[in-house]
C-alpha cells in the first residue's frame, strides 16, 4: 500500500478544519445561546419582571435560530462541511432549544412532562452520535429532514412563546386575539414534539441499519 493509498483509508479528524468560515459562525451561535439564556431568565416569567429584556432575550433567540442555516449554506457553497460542523450544528441547536424549554418549564411556561420527552431524545441522539463517531469508520450521521422540521417547528414556537405580546393585551384578562395565538404557539410545539420523537427513531433505525451493514 503507497503512502497516498495510507492518507486516502486515513479517518478524517475531527478537528480537521474547525476554524473554518461555517464553523466560526457555529461558534458564534453558542455564545448567543449564553446570552440569551440570561436574559430570559432576568427577565422572569413571562417577562413579568423585565419586558424589554424578555423582548430583547427573544430577537436573540430568532437570531442565534436563523443562523442555523447560514452556516449550513455557507458550508454547503464553499465546500467547507467538516465532521466538526455536522457534529457541533446540531449541539448548538439543541442549546439553544433545549436551554429555551429548561427554563420556559421552570417559569411554568411549557409543561415539564414535554420538556422531558425532548431532552430524552436530544441528550440520546447526541450521545449516539458521539458513540458512532469513535467506532472504526464511523462518521457523524447528519440531521434527516424530519429532525431539520422537528427543529423548525420547535423554533418558530420557542419564538413564539418567548415574544411578550401580553403588553398589548390593553389591560384585559385574556383578550381572545391572545389566547388564539398562544393556541396556535403550543400546537407549533406539540408538533414538533411528535417529530423529535419520530425523528428520533428514524435516527436509531439509520444508525442501526448502517453498522449491519459494515
Amino acid at each position: 500500500m503507497t503512502d497516498e493509498q495510507i492518507v486516502d483509508n486515513k479517518k478524517p479528524s475531527l478537528l480537521d478544519g474547525w476554524n473554518a468560515a461555517p464553523n466560526l459562525v457555529t461558534y458564534s451561535r453558542i455564545v448567543l445561546v449564553v446570552v440569551f439564556l440570561v436574559l430570559y431568565v432576568m427577565a422572569g416569567a413571562w417577562g413579568e419582571t423585565n419586558p424589554t429584556m424578555r423582548w430583547v432575550a427573544a430577537v436573540i433567540f430568532i437570531v442565534a435560530a436563523s443562523t442555523d442555516k447560514l452556516d449550513g449554506w455557507m458550508a454547503r457553497k464553499y465546500n467547507q462541511v467538516t465532521e466538526l460542523g455536522k457534529l457541533m450544528d446540531p449541539i448548538a441547536d439543541k442549546l439553544l432549544t433545549c436551554g429555551a424549554l429548561i427554563v420556559a418549564s421552570v417559569f411554568a411556561e411549557f409543561p415539564w412532562w414535554a420538556t422531558a420527552l425532548f431532552l430524552i431524545r436530544e441528550i440520546g441522539i447526541t450521545v449516539m452520535r458521539f458513540f458512532v463517531m469513535e467506532r472504526p469508520g464511523g462518521k457523524v450521521i447528519a440531521a434527516a429532514w424530519p429532525g431539520k422540521l422537528k427543529t423548525l417547528f420547535q423554533c418558530i414556537g420557542l419564538s413564539m412563546l418567548l415574544l411578550p405580546l401580553w403588553v398589548f393585551d390593553e389591560g384585559q384578562a385574556t383578550p381572545t386575539w391572545l389566547s388564539a395565538y398562544y393556541f396556535l404557539t403550543y400546537a407549533l410545539l406539540y408538533v414538533a414534539l411528535v417529530l423529535c420523537l419520530y425523528s428520533g427513531v428514524v435516527y436509531l433505525v439509520n444508525t442501526f441499519a448502517g453498522s449491519k451493514k459494515r
